[in-house]
């Protein structure tokens, strides 16, 4: 498409995604959630078409020399379907968003006011290369009453034309809008320029990537943007944990998927659990192939791993490497993460309520 043809094809988007959005706002709560599972059986009967779709996706993004934690973001697998397929059915069964009132009061001269929970209108959704994140974001619009304008990853294109297929299938046969959902058929990045400057087509964008990314739609939107950059996410471990889930769950956060914007990064362990934890944690770590980098403290206990760096505790690694600190409480935990961190995802592992409470807080 030359440049025009893009703006044209952007605005034609947006037009359908305003008309849709009115039909959805109205749609009842058994319509909606019928959409949501003839989605999920439509990807079902077509699991060998989105693997094949994938397929062509991975391979050219090898050819491009794409690393891997980003060609794990954008695999496909059938376990990965199978979570998408649990995730609609999870959706569909949720409460109605849509319509409950809260607040309600009497005002002296007789009135009642209170907050009713509306739709948005129409959502557009700009991410990278994760093709589950359409069927996720699509989802969530879906069951909120609104329209969606998805914007994936050029190297997810064939993954999330696939998908969209799926989709409009779903929303057919509920007696919906195809253009209740819309998944951006090009890869030009005049798309995205077109899309973050459409207000009156546009209610919301919701950024899904690296900070490059959601820097720029923050920068040049001229739409309302809900935002969060960085994923330097941690873990820790309290003088009151419990060991078997200490080791359970500091494992787990790191090595489930590393290229995930909630997997740990920095994992920090009370002073006084220290030499109890780290021993068998390395030993796990290692059998995953994850490299330690650890404060002086850390470097006692375990002999022979990297040396953190003051930059490390700022790092989003999105791969196998970890950062470890001990801290002598709770306090300094919170101290370290409010330092440190990006507010995304931090966890405590203690068995004292009143700790946990302070952590959270």
């Amino acid at each position: 498409m030359m440049l025009m043809d893009i703006e044209k094809y952007m605005r034609e988007v947006g037009e359908r995604a305003r008309r849709a959005s009115r039909t959805m706002a109205a749609a009842d709560t058994a319509t909606r959630n019928r959409a949501l599972l003839a989605v999920r059986d439509a990807l079902a009967a077509a699991r060998g078409e989105l693997i094949a779709a994938n397929a062509r996706d991975l391979s050219r993004g090898k050819a491009k020399g794409l690393d891997a934690p980003l060609l794990d973001r954008l695999e496909l697998t059938p376990q990965r379907i199978e979570a998408m397929l649990e995730g609609l059915s999870q959706v569909a069964a949720l409460l109605d968003p849509v319509g409950s009132i809260s607040n309600l009061r009497a005002m002296p001269s007789g009135i009642q006011v209170g907050k009713m929970r509306v739709p948005l209108g129409v959502i557009g959704i700009i991410y990278e290369s994760r093709p589950n994140v359409t069927v996720e974001a699509a989802s969530l619009c879906l069951k909120s009453g609104n329209a969606s304008i998805l914007r994936g990853g050029s190297e997810a294109i064939e993954s999330n034309q696939a998908l969209a297929q799926c989709l409009a299938q779903g929303l057919g046969e509920a007696g919906l809008p195809e253009h209740a959902v819309q998944v951006v058929a090009t890869t030009d990045r005049q798309a995205v320029g077109e899309l973050i400057t459409m207000p009156d087509y546009v209610d919301v964008i919701v950024p899904r990537g690296g900070k490059s990314l959601i820097e720029r739609i923050s920068r040049d939107a001229q739409i309302p943007v809900i935002k969060h950059l960085d994923g330097v996410c941690h873990v820790y471990i309290d003088s009151a944990a419990d060991a078997a889930k200490a080791l359970a769950i500091a494992v787990n956060a790191k090595t489930q998927r590393y290229a995930t914007c909630n997997a740990m990064e920095t994992l920090l362990v009370a002073e006084s659990r220290a030499a109890e934890l780290l021993p068998e944690l390395a030993r796990r770590y290692a059998e995953h192939g994850v490299e330690l980098r650890g404060c002086d403290k850390t470097r006692t206990l375990l002999a022979g791993i990297g040396a953190a760096q003051e930059s490390d505790w700022y790092e989003e690694y999105l791969g196998p490497v970890l950062a470890i600190k001990l801290v002598a409480d709770a306090t300094e935990a919170i101290e370290h993460i409010n330092c440190y961190g990006s507010q995304h995802t931090d966890s405590i592992v203690t068995e004292n309520h009143s700790t946990a409470m302070r952590f959270l807080r």
